[in-house]
């Protein structure tokens, strides 16, 4: 039996209805109202992030129960089973809508974590975790970065130890989004140490409000707590915690990672839109310099638009992006830091010191939190690597 797909037009006429009772139309922003904030990293207090949190996922919860949240997904876990392209349609039109703004909390338990639960894990892992992450009843960050491991994952210390009919987890996270408004964490843990490092390693689904469990948020130096390193001291998990074989967490880990490549193809791309904003509306004229800097960041805009509209069709026919989503991850690092120098540039003293004007100093909050992201998802150095060797064939590193 085969199942026919809505037309297009309707579907979108009728996503723009449910989004009519949902949220106003977002209107034409205009330059000097509203906020002015730029920010890569939000500054919110604990209390301010878990009330945001909170609004978005009622919102969400509300787009998934309409049928609007999990378009592409199976029926089993609440989707509609519909094309890439009726996803990218409702995303348009959302845009059109004051929506509650998904932080990066959202994209990690509904794109990253609940397709990897879907992929590795039990049917009942999959019936606990998966509809429940869609639909944000849960909220999931990432326990992957270590001090110690650096951009090498596979060199993680966090130690997984089978004790009693249970494991038994000890180590250091850091660097990780959200811990303090999530209810699990996806840890990788070292569970043979006298295994090679790429087949010693297992996932585990850790409940943050485990007994062991301990969040200190980490002050950034643009004055807001967006990290946070976690504490694993004797986290006494059962074995329905386990996320894929044992010693397979590699593999499991690179799920994770793939889709938090494909995912990070659009960053930077508003706050250079609003850097040529700035340009149109400083109370001077441009210097030459100064327009050829705007024009390349418009240009950049382009093609990373074009790259990330390269990745959706390759979606919409149904195959695997793969490695070269590590090119949409570059663009975006280089599109913020090439907007960071355009403020700069543009600004001067401006930027550095508050003069009270709109869309001036907030502006430092982007220069600042900017340069993080060619850590965030995969060092830029990782990405080229990647590209290098799985896109272009070139001979790999040597590795012991």
């Amino acid at each position: 039996m085969t199942t026919s797909l809505p037309d297009l037009a309707t579907f979108t006429a009728e996503a723009r209805a449910w989004l009519h009772t949902m949220a106003s139309p977002a209107a034409d922003a205009r330059w000097g109202t509203g906020s002015d904030s730029v920010a890569v990293f939000e500054n919110w207090t604990a209390a301010e992030e878990r009330a945001h949190t909170d609004a978005v996922a009622e919102y969400e919860k509300a787009k998934f129960d309409a049928g609007w949240g999990a378009l592409t997904w199976p029926t089993e876990f609440g989707g509609r089973n519909l094309p890439v392209a009726f996803e990218l349609a409702f995303r348009g039109i959302e845009e059109e809508f004051d929506v509650p703004r998904r932080t990066e909390m959202f994209s990690v338990t509904q794109q990253l974590v609940a397709p990897t639960i879907a992929q590795w894990g039990t049917p009942d892992q999959q019936d606990r975790y998966v509809r429940a992450m869609l639909r944000t009843d849960l909220i999931a960050c990432q326990l992957f970065s270590e001090t110690e491991a650096g951009s090498d994952l596979a060199a993680v210390r966090t130690r997984a130890v089978a004790r009693d009919g249970a494991w038994v987890l000890n180590g250091h996270k850091v660097w990780t989004s959200g811990a303090c408004v999530a209810d699990y964490g996806v840890a990788v843990c070292r569970s043979d140490p006298d295994a090679p490092k790429h087949q010693g390693l297992t996932v585990f689904l850790v409940p943050m409000n485990a007994a062991g469990v301990t969040v200190r948020p980490i002050r950034q130096m643009t004055g807001g707590s967006s990290f946070n390193e976690v504490y694993l001291e004797d986290v006494r998990l059962s074995d329905d915690h386990r996320l894929g074989p044992v010693g397979a967490g590699w593999s499991v880990a690179l799920t994770v990672l793939a889709a938090e490549r494909l995912d990070g193809a659009g960053l930077g791309l508003a706050n250079a839109d609003r850097a040529v904003e700035l340009a149109r509306h400083l109370d001077r004229s441009l210097t030459e310099v100064e327009a050829d800097r705007v024009a390349d960041l418009v240009t950049r805009g382009f093609v990373q638009r074009i790259a990330g509209m390269r990745v959706a069709q390759t979606m919409m026919s149904g195959a695997d992006p793969g490695p070269e989503a590590s090119m949409g991850k570059l663009l975006a690092t280089d599109t913020m830091a090439r907007t960071s120098e355009v403020v700069r540039l543009l600004l001067g003293s401006r930027l550095v010191a508050d003069h009270g004007a709109w869309g001036r100093y907030a502006w430092t909050e982007h220069v600042l939190g900017a340069p993080g992201y060619r850590i965030a998802g995969g060092t830029d150095e990782i990405q080229h690597n990647i590209i290098a060797e799985r896109v272009l064939g070139l001979p790999k590193e040597p590795r012991l």
